[in-house]
């Protein structure tokens, strides 16, 4: 069964950039390819920060998290090689819709005094890059459960070619950009 965003993207967003960028064939129209979730946990915390953060991640995604490890040994942040100091998610197809469907409808509104996200957060390639300070906006988190506020950083990777092709097609899918 597919998402009701990407029914939306299919029958409404394709057709709409198609006509504004003058693509003449539908596989130029750029789109979603992944969502990348990733929770940094600082090496210096307790044992169970990174056990906390996973659990956190699986339940925001419906995702195991793969675990991170340190390339090298750094004495100033205290980091030696192979020590766990995060957790990411690649959500891919229908899972990406709906991850993205819930973060757009739900997530992100509940986030206080929210008037948008920026629209200068794009890499120059079409991806976008966005912070949640606490990961307690997600309703999929139980507040009397959380024993930290952890954030997180998600990246939409988009296959547009430029920064304003991705903002049209995120724009059309209904993220919600400050405006001006």
């Amino acid at each position: 069964m597919t998402s009701r965003l990407y029914n939306k993207y299919v029958n409404e967003v394709v057709p709409a950039l198609k006509a504004k960028h003058n693509y003449p064939n539908v596989h130029q129209v750029p789109k979603m390819e992944k969502i990348v979730v990733n929770m940094g946990v600082s090496a210096a915390l307790e044992k169970g920060a990174l056990e906390d953060a996973a659990k956190d991640l699986t339940s925001i995604t419906g995702r195991k998290p793969a675990i991170s490890r340190s390339r090298k040994a750094i004495a100033n942040f205290k980091l030696r090689k192979d020590q766990p100091i995060g957790c990411r998610v690649t959500l891919r197809r229908d899972a990406m819709y709906e991850f993205f469907d819930r973060l757009v409808a739900v997530t992100l509104p509940r986030i206080r005094d929210f008037r948008g996200l920026s629209p200068r957060k794009f890499d120059g390639r079409g991806n976008y890059t966005f912070g949640i300070a606490d990961q307690s906006i997600f309703p999929e988190i139980e507040l009397e459960k959380v024993k930290r506020q952890q954030g997180m950083d998600i990246t939409i990777v988009t296959s547009a070619t430029s920064d304003a092709q991705a903002l049209d097609l995120l724009k059309q899918m209904g993220f919600p950009f400050a405006e001006k």
